[in-house]
Order: structure tokens, then C-alpha cells, then sequence
């Protein structure tokens, strides 16, 4: 029968951690969070907590994976910690939301990029009507990059780490070449002082219904507010950097490579994010980020050293990052299903390994999934809904370190958190905060995301585990010797 094989090594895992989370956000999200903010100090200061927040999150995920390296990462975590429900509850919002409608979101913003060099691809080509639905070019290429990517990965892990280092290589490489040539471009033009001459003075930009703009002086509780949602941006664009947990039980050494891909793989693009919201800064004035076009930060920031051509360099950008970071979720992805169905918590064939000894089918019910989604036209939104649910799990999950560690204190921990307790509690804080302000400020999308979290108990409640069962035998990741 086959096996997982542990043929993953730390470069791949560091590639997985960093592919995963370089999608389109960091081009796209800044021109939001400076009209929630109006101040580039208060702006910079959002990515420097959204990333020091996934760092001390990864710190913490690193001891868990070290104990645990299993396919389905977090899942298995959670489930150790508080049993068998919310495990399934936290499965249930990856694969009906999270994961696939990442997935989704990513591969269509792929589509939208390579339609400004193709336009017969864009989304006004209606190649089907079918009445409650409408298909468009668009939407037929997302899911086909979807498809392309799941038949890559179902031929072996191989494939897809050659694919995952390659792409996240070259995309790091163009994203440093952006960062040297805007600081270096915008170093003697005066704007960067200009934008920072504001200090610390937040305003919010608000745009009345005759389309009148008016900055509204951001203190106090508004303040923390408006930060708390320009949060969202910096935190969307530095997520799914815990899939690399997923896929622990193809990652050599995992007690030590795991641990050390999460906190290499985070610092790295926290560092790049930083650097590249700052050659941002360098080059195009506070209201030009703001109203860039589309939101299309980087874009206008090509533009600026290569002028009219800049627009197709950045496209060509993103096509190459939305790519290669879509292979990093889609590869990922099919373990933690392949984890549920061993338990008999999701579609039996699912906990099956093919011949190149990866979860074929799982990998295949999550290509049909969001692709449905990609039709759906809702993905966006779906993602905004559970951004919510997706940090509480993060939430729960790290709260699971001190419940395991205390009951089970002779653990084996190859790996103990740096700074614990202090710094897991402080995320714990943090993204409690964060939640609540959430809660107070969009209660709809938090609402709808915590719907999504409960239906997966009731689904939960009338799934035949037993006789979905997977019997555990040949197919089961070997341990680490």
C-alpha cells in the first residue's frame, strides 16, 4: 500500500510558507488600509503588528507541528487539545470557505491579470448562459488553473515542490527587484519625507453619495476602530502560512523543519512586506495610494519607473504570484481532508493515497469545490465573512498549547515555544482584540462567519463517522524515526 513520503525539505518547507502567503493582497491591500488610516506611520505600524502577530502565531503552531507531524496539521492540533467536534468544526470552515474559496479568490485574480494581456480571457466575455448563472472567460480560466494545478499535484509531491520553490523563487526575486528600484527611484524625489510629515495624525477617508471626499480626524475609540480594520487587509494578505502543517507528513525531519519553515518562511515576508509598503511610500503621494486605480498599489508604483509599460510588468507580477501561491494552498489543502476522512469525518475515498502516494481524491473534491465557487461569484465575500472564523481557530489552536501543555506535561516537545507563555498569550490578545473589534465594527460578516462555524455542528451531529470510517492500515504516514 502506499505511503506518504517524507521527501520535503526545509527550503521546501520555508517555499510552501512563504508561496502560500505572497498571493495578490501585498499589491493590492495598502490603498484601503491608507483610507481607513489616512497616516503612512499609522498604516506601516498595521503591517508591522499584522506581522509580528503571524510570527508569534507561527512560534507557537511550531511546537504543536514538532509534536504532532501528522497530515492535517492544525486539524490534528486542535483535535489532541479539545477533541474530536471543533476539530471537525474548524475542517468543516476550511473546506467550505477558507481553503477553497482562497483558492477561488486567487485563481480568478489570476484570470483578472492575465486578461489585461489577453482580453478576450476578461470577465465581459459571457461564454455561457445558463440562466441563474452566467459564465464568462474569466471564470473558465480561474477554473482551469485550478484544474491544471490539482492534475499536477495528484502525480506526486515531487511535482508539486518543484513547482512551489520554482515559482515562489522568482516571485520573491521580481518582489525584492520592486522594493531596491522604488526605494532607490523614490529616494531623492522628496516624497517619502512628504508622506511621513503628517506624523502621526490618522484620518479617515469618507466618500458621501454625491462621491464628495472628506477626512475625518481619527482618535480614541474611532482610532482603534479604524486600525482594527485596516488590520484586515495586512492579516488576508500574510494568511495561509499554517498550510505548510497540513502537509507534515511529507516534510523530512518535520520535528525540526516544520518549526523552523514557519518562523523562517513568516519572518521573510514580513521583512518584504515592510520594505514594500515603504518603496510604496517612496514613490507615489499619500492620495495616489489611495486612489489608485482598482486598488492597484503596486501597479501604480511600477508605473512610475517604467511608465506606461509599468501596468503590464505588475500584471505579469501577479499572474506569476497568484500562480505559484494558488499550487501552495491546492497542494496543501488535500492532506487535511485526507486527515478527516481517516477519521471518518469526511468522504471516505478521501483518506485513500493514489500511487504517487498523495490524497488524489481529496485533492480532487477540493478542485470540484472551489471551482463551484469560482462560478459562484460570492468568493470574495465568503472570505470576508469567515476572515473572523479563520482567527478564531487561530485563537483556539493556540490556546490548545497551554491545555496540552498542562495535561500532558512529559510530552515529547522537540521544539518548546520561544517565550512561553508571554508571547502565545499576547497573539491570543491580540486576535481577541481584533475579533471583538471586528464584532463591534461589521457584525454582519462576523455574524455570517460564525454561522458557517455552527451549521458544521449540525453536520457534524448527522455524519455516519463510523461508517464512513477509513480502516488504518498500509496507507498511513510512517513516523519520523
Amino acid at each position: 500500500m502506499p505511503r506518504f513520503k517524507r521527501s520535503l525539505t526545509l527550503l521546501d518547507a520555508v517555499m510552501l510558507v512563504a508561496g502560500s502567503m505572497i498571493g495578490s493582497g501585498i499589491f493590492i491591500v495598502s490603498a484601503d488600509m491608507l483610507r481607513q488610516l489616512g497616516s503612512p506611520a499609522w498604516m506601516i505600524t498595521a503591517w508591522v503588528v499584522s506581522g509580528a502577530m503571524t510570527v508569534l502565531a507561527a512560534l507557537s503552531y511550531g511546537e504543536l507541528a514538532a509534536m504532532m507531524p501528522k497530515a492535517g496539521g492544525q486539524y490534528v492540533y486542535i483535535q489532541r487539545a479539545f477533541g474530536t467536534l471543533p476539530a471537525f468544526m474548524y475542517g468543516w470552515t476550511v473546506f467550505t470557505v477558507i481553503q477553497t474559496g482562497l483558492i477561488a479568490a486567487v485563481a480568478v485574480a489570476f484570470a483578472k491579470y492575465t486578461a489585461v494581456f489577453f482580453p478576450v480571457l476578461g470577465e465581459g466575455n459571457v461564454v455561457a448562459d445558463l440562466g441563474l448563472v452566467r459564465v464568462n472567460a474569466s471564470q473558465v480560466l480561474a477554473i482551469a488553473s485550478i484544474v491544471l494545478l490539482t492534475a499536477f499535484n495528484t502525480r506526486g509531491v515531487r511535482y508539486g515542490k518543484i513547482l512551489q520553490t520554482s515559482f515562489t523563487l522568482a516571485k520573491i526575486t521580481a518582489l525584492v527587484g520592486l522594493i531596491v528600484a522604488g526605494l532607490w527611484l523614490g529616494a531623492g524625489t522628496g516624497v517619502f519625507t512628504s508622506n511621513f510629515s503628517a506624523g502621526w495624525q490618522a484620518t479617515g477617508l469618507r466618500v458621501a453619495a454625491d462621491g464628495v471626499e472628506s477626512q475625518v480626524p481619527l482618535s480614541g475609540l474611532l482610532l482603534v476602530s479604524a486600525f482594527g480594520v485596516a488590520l484586515v487587509g495586512s492579516l488576508f494578505s500574510s494568511d495561509a502560512w499554517n498550510n505548510v502543517t497540513f502537509i507534515a507528513g511529507e516534510i523530512d525531519r518535520p520535528r525540526r523543519n516544520i518549526p523552523l519553515g514557519l518562523i523562517l518562511g513568516t519572518a521573510m515576508v514580513t521583512v518584504l512586506y515592510l520594505l514594500a509598503n515603504l518603496a510604496y511610500l517612496a514613490l507615489l503621494p499619500v492620495h495616489d495610494i489611495q486612489h489608485a486605480v482598482a486598488d492597484r498599489v503596486g501597479a501604480a508604483a511600477a508605473e512610475v519607473f517604467f511608465g506606461t509599460e509599468g501596468a503590464l510588468v505588475m500584471a505579469g507580477l501577479i499572474m506569476l504570484s497568484t500562480f505559484g501561491c494558488n499550487n501552495g494552498i491546492i497542494l496543501s489543502g488535500g492532506r487535511l481532508y485526507y486527515a478527516m476522512a481517516r477519521d471518518g469525518l469526511f468522504f471516505r475515498q478521501a483518506g485513500k493515497l493514489n500511487g504517487a502516494a498523495v490524497p488524489g481524491h481529496a485533492l480532487w473534491v477540493q478542485c470540484i469545490w472551489a471551482s463551484l465557487l469560482c462560478l459562484s461569484g460570492r468568493y470574495g465575500d465568503l472570505l470576508e465573512y469567515t476572515m473572523f472564523a479563520s482567527l478564531l481557530f487561530y485563537i483556539v489552536t493556540i490556546a490548545g498549547l497551554f491545555v496540552l501543555r498542562r495535561r500532558e506535561p512529559d510530552a515529547e516537545r522537540p521544539y518548546r515555544t520561544w517565550g512561553y507563555p508571554v508571547l502565545p498569550a499576547l497573539y491570543i490578545v491580540a486576535a481577541a482584540a481584533f475579533c471583538a473589534n471586528l464584532l463591534w465594527s461589521k457584525p454582519l460578516y462576523t455574524g455570517f462567519g460564525l454561522a458557517i462555524v455552527a451549521l458544521g455542528a449540525v453536520v457534524y451531529a448527522l455524519v455516519p463517522r463510523k461508517a464512513l470510517a477509513v480502516e488504518q492500515g498500509g496507507d498511513e504516514e510512517e513516523e519520523e524515526e
